[in-house]
């Protein structure tokens, strides 16, 4: 099995088009697991509960989350669909990370980091993982934010399942390069 092709397809659905496999996500992005695999074999993309349980439990990236009862998964973070949740905001480390492609940078310092396609900015809590991102986009250049000084002009910064940190904007004068 293909974990790294069932995983992107995993992300395809449960991040951007829920509804190509006839899903809708309830609140938090939660959605039955047999909904999802009879929305992966509709698709030809079928996969056996099991074949799902390695694709979570394998993903680097811990993409996914599974119900405490086992009975539904969601994306950890990363929606360009709108999903409806309560996130509790959390006091963030003094500094977190962005990775990003050097050609991003002039606009960026410009105008701050803005959420984009996504629900949210994406930031990581070391370097080593935002070079990474900024990697996928093309010569990554790392940035540092200020989050406790953002948190403490009273900017949300919530904890994805999966360790990600995100927040709504991030603007010029909390960001530096590293």
């Amino acid at each position: 099995m293909d974990t790294k092709k069932h995983s992107k397809r995993l992300s395809y659905l449960l991040r951007h088009a829920p509804e190509e496999a006839g899903l809708v996500l309830a609140d938090g992005g939660w959605v039955a697991i047999d909904d999802l695999l009879s929305g992966l074999s509709h698709k030809g993309w079928g996969m056996t509960r099991e074949q799902l349980q390695l694709v979570v439990d394998t993903n680097d990236k811990k993409r996914f989350t599974i119900s405490e009862d086992g009975q539904r998964i969601r994306a950890a973070q990363g929606h360009s669909v709108k999903v409806k949740s309560d996130p509790v905001a959390t006091a963030p480390p003094a500094v977190l990370f962005h990775g990003t492609a050097t050609r991003f940078l002039d606009q960026i310092l410009a105008e701050g980091l803005r959420p984009m396609s996504r629900q949210h900015v994406h930031l990581s809590l070391d370097i080593a993982t935002a070079r990474k991102v900024g990697g996928r986009h093309g010569k990554p250049i790392i940035l540092q934010v200020a989050a406790a000084e953002m948190h403490d002009a009273g900017i949300a910064f919530y904890c994805a399942d999966n360790g990600v940190w995100l927040t709504d904007a991030v603007k010029p004068e909390y960001i530096s390069q590293v």
